[in-house]
């Protein structure tokens, strides 16, 4: 959600979650976090939301911002915004050809979302990547109500950062990746189930699900919302998916063994062990940092 420019991305990354603040730091190696840190939220104080205020707190949210950051920042005050996924639509747009100048660009992207989305595109903030796919032009666009994602913004401003990126979960998330071979990604939150589909290095599918079972549905249940994904990547691709990764359920056995089974595709934690470091809460449950890691490490 943020223009192309050439500063250098930020080393910290905080993500405001429908139940928490997480925040994290990246080492000067730029390979893991060297700290990471969250500070819990009242119920209610963050709902995440496409068309109505997501921030039903503000003081609540602002003071986990300063308590989770405080502890990792030092000097530093820029910082890459993770969002909820439920706040932005990500779309993938494909065109014949598009304008090399950016702002033209945007212009034709702009109008060619007009009709997909739930509000005035003219209203929105949009930000998007353009990737070359054989005589194809494939748009990666994240698309947020502007008035929604201000608000987030002035969260961070208030707690005296910069929020110079802002991103959505999911697609922050799949920084931490590899998506060298087709690779299927699910991240469930609190409300919602995403699903991306990676093949060489490129977003080829992206979908956000409801999920009212939040954190507590089941392998089975997750299978079953991800295969339809699945068969529509393979039939339209031609391939089949080799690894996937999930990030947002604190035990994965059970989804691991469905998801495999529906799939055949090995099956891993979206965040390795050796992307956290040593951390300043070891209690920060390594399930939840996907948004933060793969933000940092991208």
């Amino acid at each position: 959600m943020s223009p192309s420019s050439n500063i250098p991305k930020p080393k910290l990354a905080c993500e405001i979650a429908a139940d928490r603040v997480l925040a994290g730091r990246l080492t000067d190696r730029g390979e893991s976090l060297e700290a990471f840190a969250t500070r819990e939220l009242e119920p209610g104080s963050v709902v995440p939301d496409l068309l109505e205020n997501n921030l039903r707190q503000t003081g609540a949210v602002r003071a986990g911002i300063e308590a989770a950051l405080g502890s990792l920042a030092g000097r530093s005050k820029d910082v890459i915004a993770v969002v909820p996924d439920a706040a932005v639509r990500v779309m993938l747009v494909e065109f014949d050809t598009l304008p090399s100048d950016h702002e033209d660009a945007l212009g034709v992207v702009r109008f060619r979302l007009k009709k997909s989305l739930p509000f005035d595109v003219e209203k929105a903030k949009i930000s998007f990547h353009a990737q070359k796919v054989n005589d194809e032009v494939r748009v990666v666009a994240a698309v947020g109500l502007a008035s929604v994602i201000e608000d987030y913004e002035a969260a961070f401003r208030a707690a005296g950062f910069s929020p110079g990126v802002v991103l959505p979960s999911m697609l922050a998330a799949l920084g931490a990746a590899d998506g060298k071979r087709p690779t299927l990604v699910v991240k469930v939150d609190a409300h919602t189930t995403s699903i991306a589909i990676l093949n060489d290095d490129q977003l080829q599918l992206f979908r956000t699900l409801e999920n009212p079972r939040g954190v507590t549905i089941t392998g089975e249940q997750l299978a079953e919302d991800v295969y339809p994904s699945v068969v529509f990547f393979q039939d339209t691709y031609h391939l089949n998916i080799e690894r996937i990764y999930v990030a947002g359920l604190p035990e994965s056995g059970g989804t691991a063994a469905a998801l495999q089974t529906h799939t055949g595709a090995e099956v891993q934690e979206l965040v390795a062990s050796s992307q956290l470091g040593v951390g300043a809460s070891p209690s920060v449950p390594r399930w939840r940092m996907a948004g933060v890691v793969g933000a940092l490490v991208s």
